[in-house]
């Protein structure tokens, strides 16, 4: 095994071991039980996936006026510019 497979297999490993320790102590000062917490992690990500919902929502919004903006732009900045070409015709006459 070279260096670098050996760095990246020791790192990997205190990533594993700090986690498993970190959950350890994450149990060990749980301020509710393990049915009170679930509960609550539960009720948790219910209220964040509902917020993404809604920020999603608003995202998509905004996304769809800055495209409509966007496309009246582009739309008279095309007619200016076919009036300029059909003036330039004009005076070439």
């Amino acid at each position: 095994m070279d260096d670098d497979a050996r760095q990246a297999l020791s790192f990997l490993s205190g990533v594993a071991l700090g986690a498993l320790i970190g959950a350890g102590i994450a149990l060990l000062v749980a301020p509710w039980s393990g049915r009170r917490t679930r509960r609550h992690i539960v009720r948790v990500a219910e209220d964040l996936s509902d917020g993404a919902g809604e920020g999603l929502d608003e995202a998509r919004s905004e996304a769809r006026r800055a495209a409509r903006d966007a496309v009246r732009k582009a739309e008279r900045r095309g007619a200016r510019l076919r009036e300029a070409a059909r003036r330039a015709r004009r005076s070439d006459d």
